[in-house]
């Protein structure tokens, strides 16, 4: 069903959105990866893609912190590959502070690129989807898009606001054959947590294995960081015909963090 279908993963060079895209190249995907490297990085990686599954597959780098970059990612992808049946809004930035300390240009760099973006990649692919008479469309939200954390205010506001916008698609498409989804992972394998755990381990005096744990322990009983590929097993899975009737979720992989 999917063999042929054309998807675009947002923030692909790494993490969920690289196991993401190699979860729908294996199932004859084309894939169009970004990411904020240069094409002497993303190149290897499409290249890579092309010939380990037999599909076609490119690289495009952007700043999605602005709507211009987000409308040359989407223009570039679909001249490429042609038209976006698939839309993955993975890309994301993270930064800590208490909210009263919160730089005012994090804050709108964070909202920028974890929520607005995924708003105009969807304005942009919609109209194509919609003249096809299928799409779907997966916010890769967060465990933040369900519960807080402290010094998160940015972070958490906006994958709250990815899980709105995802359930306003939703009812919108719903009778068109779109469907619109978020999944909110929580602690993942990725380089975004990278800095979470340095800081742990430094807070605690303790090495970088024993931050890992020490960082699940405060939020979920599982006892492991969530492999990506998990994530990109379920992404590949929703965007199935057997999940057609699956819109307006947001669906958790959090090791029971949101289940105490």
């Amino acid at each position: 069903m999917l063999k042929g279908r054309t998807a675009l993963v947002t923030g692909s060079s790494s993490g969920i959105g690289l196991a993401t895209a190699k979860a729908l190249a294996a199932s004859g995907v084309q894939v169009m990866l970004h990411g904020l490297e240069g094409a002497d990085l993303g190149e290897p990686l499409a290249r890579g893609i092309e010939q380990e599954f037999g599909v076609r597959a490119g690289y495009v780098s952007a700043d999605l912190s602005t709507p211009e970059g987000v409308e040359h990612l989407v223009a570039a992808a679909a001249d490429q590959l042609g038209v976006i049946s698939i839309l993955v809004n993975n890309a994301g930035i993270q930064f800590t502070a208490p909210t009263r300390d919160f730089p005012v240009q994090r804050w709108d760099q964070v909202l920028a690129v974890n929520l607005s973006a995924a708003f105009h990649a969807t304005r942009l692919a919609l109209p194509a989807m919609e003249e096809a008479g299928w799409g779907r469309i997966i916010n890769v939200a967060s465990v933040h898009g369900l519960v807080g954390s402290a010094n998160k205010a940015a972070y958490c506001a906006a994958k709250h606001g990815l899980v709105g916008l995802t359930k306003v698609v939703a009812l919108e498409q719903a009778a068109n054959g779109i469907t619109v989804n978020a999944i909110c992972p929580g602690w993942t394998d990725t380089p975004l947590l990278n800095h979470q755990i340095e800081t742990f381990a430094r807070d605690h005096g303790v090495s970088i294995e024993e931050s890992r744990l020490g960082l699940l322990h405060t939020k979920t009983p599982y006892p492991s960081l969530i492999d990506p590929a998990a994530i990109g097993a379920m992404i590949l899975f929703l965007c199935s015909d057997a999940a057609a009737a699956i819109t307006g979720a947001a669906l958790p992989i959090d090791g029971a963090w949101t289940a105490q």
